[in-house]
């Protein structure tokens, strides 16, 4: 495995909500800051409001040996309820790949949605590189060590996926939870209070 061949991890999960619902969630920007411990904060650049062809928006990032970083990504695939994908950039040319160019990107993410037995499967999938980054400097400093190097982000980012997809399916999921509840989630209220 090497950091120049592109690799990835995706990961997916069914959600018994409808595509629409899930599609909502998925195309909230500040999602992942909200679920990620990587992705701190994310915000619409150039008075962009939401997904759109060719939209940026800013991410914040911080990690533990990573330190604090800031990326703009660009919106490269969308096809409402079915393909949400943006590239990664890096504007302040931190790792030397030069002019942010989200056809050169540090990373390529995805959110691809498909019905499925009455609800949604989701998959979120990245492919790092090609642009230099974090991980390619990492490398740099250490290439003896590329496929530990690679294995190790490429587990993280596939944790945090699983978070992510976790997260979007919970919260898709609880207004079907909710309806269901009636009196068995009232007697059963405190069960877990102070566990």
């Amino acid at each position: 495995m090497r950091y120049a061949d592109g690799p990835g991890v995706h990961d997916e999960v069914h959600i018994d909500a409808a595509p629409a619902e899930v599609w909502r969630l998925v195309a909230d920007i500040g999602l992942p800051a909200r679920i990620s411990t990587e992705l701190q904060r994310v915000e619409w650049l150039d008075g962009a409001t939401g997904p759109v062809l060719g939209a940026a928006f800013e991410g914040h990032n911080r990690h533990p040996v990573g330190g604090e970083w800031r990326t703009v990504s660009y919106i490269v695939a969308l096809e409402p309820e079915r393909l949400f994908g943006w590239a990664v950039t890096d504007p302040d040319n931190r790792f030397g790949g030069g002019v942010a160019d989200p056809s050169y990107p540090l990373a390529t993410w995805k959110f691809e949605l498909r019905p499925e037995d009455g609800g949604t499967l989701l998959r979120q999938s990245v492919r790092v590189g090609p642009a230099p980054s974090g991980l390619s400097a990492a490398i740099g400093r250490m290439p003896d060590r590329e496929e530990q190097i690679l294995a190790m982000r490429l587990g993280e980012l596939g944790e945090g996926i699983r978070a992510t997809l976790e997260g979007v399916k919970r919260l898709a999921e609880e207004p079907a939870r909710e309806a269901g509840a009636g009196t068995e989630a009232e007697a059963g209220a405190g069960a877990g209070a102070g566990a």
